[in-house]
């Protein structure tokens, strides 16, 4: 029975947690540390000691704090997948699964916690630009290229028209757009304070605007078929 209790507890008698449970619990720490006491004070010591596990338990999950943001940020962009995995079966199915799709991304990267992470960003402190690095590749251009593929998909079966640019047919550019208007623009006002961050801001209705545009429905040049000079 002793030899069975000793495998079930960890470091000074803690119970062992399962890996998936200790991730979560460290990718929390982090980002509590971040928003309340900032980036100098989100050290792996720190971060073990919220997180309640040993320093070299969080090492099996990030060699160092740059790496622990990577792992808040890649959380949120890891929530879009679901969404992402469904690809529409006709060119009616496009703008809803679009729409869903766009309400994940809202639903995660407008939270209290995704727009404090970005205020923190607009601030001057050192060590910025490595953790500007890391939100940029984790965040904004994953972010982007993971819906940029979804509409490269619905190309790909022949639902949808990608004319990216003159000559790019990859939907980065069309993704990038999207998520200007649809995340880019409320994240500004909510780190300004003059949004409520979700779920207290609706997203449905800015879009439901964007996707109307991208239709065709809310805007159209009478008598016009391409942009002068293209």
């Amino acid at each position: 029975m002793q030899e069975a209790d000793s495998k079930t507890t960890r470091g000074r008698g803690r119970p062992a947690r399962p890996p998936e449970e200790a991730r979560d619990a460290a990718v929390q720490a982090a980002t509590w540390l971040l928003l309340h006491e900032g980036y100098a004070a989100t050290t792996m010591e720190a971060v073990a000691r919220h997180a309640g596990m040993a320093k070299k338990s969080l090492y099996q999950y990030a060699a160092n704090r740059e790496e622990l943001v990577a792992l808040v940020v890649r959380g949120w962009t890891d929530a879009f997948l679901p969404a992402m995995a469904h690809d529409a079966a006709t060119p009616g199915e496009v703008l809803p699964l679009l729409k869903e799709i766009l309400q994940a991304m809202a639903a995660r990267v407008l939270t209290a916690d995704a727009v404090g992470l970005f205020r923190l960003l607009c601030t001057e402190f050192p060590a910025r630009a490595d953790l500007l690095a890391v939100y940029q590749r984790n965040g904004i251009e994953r972010g982007t290229a993971l819906l940029a593929d979804w509409l490269q998909r619905q190309g790909a079966r022949g639902h949808l028209l990608l004319q990216d640019g003159h000559d790019g047919h990859d939907g980065h550019e069309m993704a990038g757009l999207l998520l200007a208007m649809v995340i880019a623009e409320p994240l500004r006002q909510m780190a300004l304070g003059l949004l409520a961050p979700v779920p207290a801001w609706d997203a449905a209705p800015r879009i439901d605007a964007a996707l109307r545009l991208l239709g065709g429905q809310s805007f159209k040049v009478a008598g016009a078929s391409a942009l002068r000079g293209s």
